[in-house]
């Protein structure tokens, strides 16, 4: 009997399909298959650098441009991003009216300190990345119709750690401040002493603080802003000294990190006791100030602090 798979004719408008060889031996018989995404699951997108920031917050994917217009601060969730010193200074101060001091100011390798890389090398490679020469940049300008002292740190130099030139500096500005009868601001955003310069350091805490008790003898202001983060020997110095002291939303605060408090006090700790508004619900801090509002409120704290002192100056 025939086969009736062999008689079956084939039409005009088909095809047959191509013959399978079977694979011989050895050879790779795999598949890689892609995987499936889930339904809650988004597709990945290549996103090119240096064009959008997420936000560590809220998560939101932001145009780097309109960060920058909002003063690194997200539009969505007002997480304050680490902003540099020069930045600040520029959204702080009227146009061409800062007059930058002790600009060529460096720090030196006193100790010869040596570990998994020298400081010289450390000072060469953060002065290349950040464009400046230290963790901090001071000078005398102009907020509204107000000239001030102004003093910038910068975290991203060293972790703005402070050594013997940023406390000289800070000195030199308040003593300077001092003299020109000149209210003082200075924002503070650092990790807290050098310990590549070790009790030079330390010494910096003591200085700044002396200098800042002959400004307050003259019944001059000064205001401390406190930015993410602000900690160890800083905080406990010039930092946590002003007449005034502000704060950005959510920035950290403190002298020692949770675990080495909770080792030694053997205690619980509440949660969130070094933010910032922990802190002014118990009274460190005076007021939290978001970063574009900080010009304003600088203005009119000023005026309202020189207001005796010009009283004074006229009575004089």
């Amino acid at each position: 009997m025939a086969n009736p798979k062999k008689n079956k004719k084939v039409t005009g408008g088909e095809s047959t399909e191509p013959a399978v060889t079977p694979p011989g031996p050895g050879s790779d018989t795999s598949f890689v298959k892609k995987p499936k995404l889930g339904p809650g699951q988004p597709r990945k997108r290549d996103i090119p650098e240096g064009l959008w920031t997420k936000c560590p917050k809220c998560g939101t994917m932001i145009y780097d441009k309109e960060l920058d217009d909002n003063l690194k601060v997200c539009p969505k969730c007002a997480h304050h991003f680490p902003i540099g010193a020069r930045e600040r200074i520029n959204a702080l101060v009227e146009t061409c009216s800062f007059e930058e001091m002790d600009a060529e100011m460096v720090s030196v390798d006193v100790l010869k300190f040596t570990g998994v890389a020298a400081y010289t090398d450390k000072l060469q490679e953060y002065t290349q990345t950040t464009g400046l020469k230290d963790a901090l940049v001071t000078g005398i300008g102009r907020i509204g119709s107000h000239r001030l002292a102004l003093g910038v740190m910068d975290f991203n130099f060293l972790g703005g750690s402070m050594g013997s030139v940023v406390g000289e500096k800070l000195t030199r500005l308040i003593e300077a401040a001092t003299d020109k009868g000149l209210p003082l601001v200075i924002i503070s955003s650092s990790g807290g002493a050098r310990m590549y310069e070790g009790l030079f350091s330390l010494m910096q805490m003591a200085k700044t603080s002396a200098a800042l008790a002959y400004h307050a003898r003259n019944r001059l202001p000064y205001i401390s802003v406190l930015t993410h983060p602000t900690t160890a020997g800083v905080m406990a110095s010039y930092a946590s000294l002003g007449d005034l002291i502000l704060a950005e939303p959510g920035a950290m605060i403190g002298f020692a990190g949770p675990r080495v408090i909770k080792d030694t006090t053997q205690a619980e700790l509440p949660p969130g006791f070094q933010t910032a508004e922990f802190l002014q619900a118990h009274g460190l801090i005076d007021d939290i100030v978001p970063r574009d509002e900080l010009k304003g409120r600088l203005d009119y704290f000023i005026g309202f602090l020189m207001h005796g002192q010009h009283r004074l100056a006229a009575s004089a």
